[in-house]
């Protein structure tokens, strides 16, 4: 066994993903990577593959697994080197999703959550704006009541899958009270909503991201995604969820950076000796490992802890914050021992480099998570 907390089909999951990925990612994804977007065909066959579903319902095509097993299935879809594609599929996973399966009517599941765990409906989730992101209670997109309807006005920002998607949890301000926010469920098309634009980054370049217009958007009240004036309380829980997924991603990238910079320094050589004869370079791979593999257990504990039944929120801030800033210590470490072929485009170091930045900013940057951590002591 690899871990105390996993065991034999934790292990076949994990091999399963790498199989996938060795299969469907990694030969094709540079050509993801100027699209803009991973095929949809590509996330029916993981959603044909039952891997959209390991927490939700049997129902509906689910496998009613637990944490531990959904953190397997991030930290191994985190090995591969393209995170766009990695991040495309934990939004749809780990952030939109469970909002339905944990807020969703009979009625609302029914309708579209098999949908959601084959891959045939990819999902999104609508939170962040320009003027608010962790401070969800800043959020000034509204809805308002109007009969039989629910009409929803603003904008979001930063939306991951926001492009391509087919189907939005959205959050809005529906009263006068800070936190009274409630959730709504938008299906694309529907009219006054739009994609205002598509938008360009630093990394992640194989995940389409948007902003999302809402003018006078008027969806049924049978829309309204679990209760009204609770949508704050359902995005705090979703947070931990999300979060353990991006550490599950930093960490994946804090482990292919290492594996592919031993690769490297054990062959290059410089001054008449390879690079790992540099005593220097094997001491800080050495201890960039060890922190790596520090962070991992705790991480684990985390998701254990989420089996348990405790209030994690303490110690999932401290994760994020924790390795959302040693993956830009390890990968940029890795990068610079690679020397110039470390800025090369299209190298999978330098694409971990650009990748790994966002993971201390997005899902709750650092300082954010730190303040969350603070205030619980």
């Amino acid at each position: 066994m690899d871990s105390i907390y996993t065991n034999a089909d934790h292990e076949l999951l994990r091999d399963q993903v790498a199989k996938f990925i060795a299969r469907e990612v990694e030969p094709h994804a540079d050509k993801w990577e100027e699209a803009g977007m991973v095929p949809r065909d590509v996330l029916r066959r993981m959603g044909n593959a039952g891997l959209f579903g390991l927490m939700y319902e049997g129902a509906y095509g689910g496998a009613e697994a637990d944490a531990m097993t959904n953190l397997v299935f991030a930290e191994a879809l985190s090995q591969s080197t393209y995170a766009g594609f990695i991040i495309t599929v934990l939004v749809h996973t780990d952030m939109a999703s469970p909002h339905l399966h944990h807020a969703g009517s009979p009625a609302q599941k029914d309708k579209y959550l098999r949908k959601v765990i084959a891959g045939e409906l990819i999902t999104a989730v609508g939170i962040t704006e320009p003027g608010a992101g962790s401070d969800v209670a800043g959020i000034r997109t509204t809805a308002r009541r109007d009969g039989d309807d629910w009409v929803l006005n603003g904008t979001k920002m930063f939306i991951t899958n926001g492009v391509h998607a087919d189907l939005y949890f959205v959050a809005a301000k529906s009263g006068p009270g800070k936190r009274e926010v409630s959730m709504f469920i938008v299906e694309k098309g529907t009219p006054g909503f739009t994609v205002g634009r598509a938008l360009k980054k630093s990394g992640w370049l194989s995940s389409d991201t948007a902003e999302l217009i809402f003018d006078n958007v008027r969806i049924p009240a049978a829309n309204l995604l679990g209760e009204e004036g609770k949508g704050f309380y359902s995005v705090m829980k979703n947070f931990q969820t999300e979060r353990i997924a991006l550490a599950a991603m930093a960490v994946g990238h804090c482990q292919r950076a290492l594996e592919l910079t031993l690769q490297y320094v054990k062959q290059r050589e410089a001054f008449g000796s390879t690079l790992w004869d540099k005593q220097t370079i094997r001491q800080r791979i050495a201890m960039l490992d060890a922190k790596t593999r520090a962070a991992r257990q705790f991480m684990y504990h985390c998701a254990w802890r989420v089996t348990q039944g405790h209030d994690i929120v303490q110690d999932v801030s401290m994760l994020k914050a924790l390795t959302g800033e040693l993956v830009n210590e390890v990968v940029q470490t890795c990068q610079q021992f690679h020397g110039g072929m470390g800025y090369m485009r299209e190298t999978p170091i330098e694409r971990l480099w650009r990748d790994a930045r966002v993971l201390a900013i997005g899902g709750g940057a650092t300082e954010v998570m730190l303040e969350e951590a603070a205030k619980r002591y």
